[in-house]
């Protein structure tokens, strides 16, 4: 397969390497974390059948020990420092206070001088990524688990409660990379007692049906992204310029398809192995096909991490109970948070400011089309199926902005400036009018997927 490289000549590959999340977790999971997670499975099943009591210490253990073999007892060490001092200022019980460590622990992550030690534990700069994302993640489990102790404290002596965060942190199969799930829901998930008989005659076809789904949704990523080479494309702005028009829309097509699989794949393993667990794991990824609105991809895509915006970061700042002025507030702190969480580049900006924005504007729409004038006009005026279909319009303009804020997210701010100017601006009449047209229909299939999910 011959692509164009960054200099514009041509080269031959055998695989796209320009995805570094897929063949950074691709690699790691032939190196080690496959067979850690199958070893998770193995550990808790056995504990489950012979000592149920030891199942939850054994698993942490378990995740505590898996997590040295890889990050190393530096990087483990460097966890636990975190974790310490997150417990520690937790027990003051004043969120705001636990809201600031845990900020500043997370923006270690872009202290040059820290950056310059960390990586010199490792021999390779995949280990030291591997221990920003561990520590990225484990940061959101943090500030869990800080603001549960703080708005609602068990009835735990504190050696308990350590222990459960210490669980709650190394819970191998989401330790890495998700997805999220909050403090309060692992530990009564954990603690719920359900009847093993229950669970035993459909655990087998369960996971037999569910790994297959895994290992079916990886083989449509590599087979992707061994004849695709979107990601290649997508970082040569002359080969953009010149892509013909569908093909470029094709490519925009297949950035979101492949983001997609690749997070059925990465969630999909843990979330079946939390399942044999007795947790209840985020849904995975709607498919991306059906999503019309902003807010509907933030609620499906990352479930989990949309359940942690709302309940520690939208709903305590007011949200959508106080005014038009704390919803304006609380939506835009929350994108504000998952960008600098991210890494808070620029294109990250333009991305969370364009969801900001997005999401301000449905709601505008449907706060004003739900409203007793408006609303009485449209029953007067119009019949149910039209008042659908200008729905799908809207949502059709909706989806275009969607697409290009993904299209930011994925590429950078190179390709969403093309293509706002090759389609929006200079193909206003020519690709723009057909684009909207293909956007509608989609925008009908995702309204009928949302009337009827099942």
């Amino acid at each position: 397969m011959c692509i164009l490289n960054a200099h514009g000549e041509l080269c031959c590959l055998c695989q796209d390497p320009s995805d570094f999340e897929w063949n950074f977790w691709t690699e790691w999971a032939k190196k080690s974390l496959l067979w850690t997670l199958i070893g998770h499975g193995v550990i808790s099943r056995l504990t489950s059948i012979f000592y149920p009591k030891l199942r939850v210490p054994a698993l942490a253990l378990y995740g505590l020990l898996a997590a040295s073999s890889v990050l190393g007892i530096k990087g483990v060490s460097a966890l636990l420092i975190h974790l310490g001092l997150s417990f520690s200022v937790a027990q003051l019980r004043r969120p705001a206070l636990s809201w600031v460590c845990n900020m500043l622990l997370l923006s270690t992550l872009h202290i040059p001088q820290l950056q310059e030690i960390q990586r010199s534990w490792y021999e390779s700069e995949e280990e030291y990524y591997l221990l920003l994302f561990a520590v990225a993640v484990c940061g959101l489990r943090f500030i869990s688990f800080s603001l549960e102790h703080c708005w609602c404290p068990l009835d735990r002596g504190g050696v308990v409660q350590l222990c459960w965060l210490f669980s709650y942190t190394f819970y191998h199969p989401f330790f890495y990379n998700g997805p999220i799930i909050t403090y309060k829901d692992y530990v009564e998930q954990m603690t719920r007692s359900s009847a093993a008989s229950d669970r035993d005659e459909p655990s087998f076809r369960y996971l037999v049906l569910r790994s297959g789904r895994i290992i079916l949704w990886w083989c449509i990523a590599e087979y992707m992204i061994h004849v695709m080479y979107m990601h290649s494309i997508q970082s040569n702005e002359t080969y953009l310029e010149i892509l013909p028009p569908w093909a470029l829309g094709g490519l925009a097509l297949a950035l979101v398809q492949f983001f997609f699989v690749k997070y059925l794949v990465l969630f999909g393993l843990p979330s079946m192995l939390a399942t044999e667990d007795k947790l209840v794991p985020p849904k995975l990824p709607r498919c991306v096909s059906i999503m019309y609105s902003f807010t509907g991809m933030w609620r499906h895509f990352d479930e989990g991490l949309y359940r942690w915006l709302i309940r520690y970061i939208y709903v305590p700042l007011g949200g959508s109970r106080h005014g038009l002025l704390y919803k304006i507030l609380s939506t835009g702190l929350a994108f504000g948070f998952v960008c600098l969480w991210h890494g808070g580049h620029d294109y990250l900006q333009y991305w969370a400011l364009m969801n900001w924005a997005g999401v301000l504007v449905e709601n505008g729409l449907k706060s004003l089309f739900t409203s007793s004038f408006i609303h009485g006009i449209v029953e007067q005026n119009f019949s149910e199926a039209m008042e659908r279909r200008c729905i799908a319009l809207l949502s059709a303009f909706s989806t275009a902005m969607l697409i290009l804020s993904n299209l930011v997210f994925l590429g950078g701010i190179h390709v969403g400036r093309i293509f706002w100017k090759r389609v929006i601006i200079q193909g206003w009449s020519t690709m723009a009018p057909p684009m909207l047209a293909f956007l509608y229909c989609f925008a009908q299939i995702g309204l009928e997927w949302t009337s009827h999910p099942s």
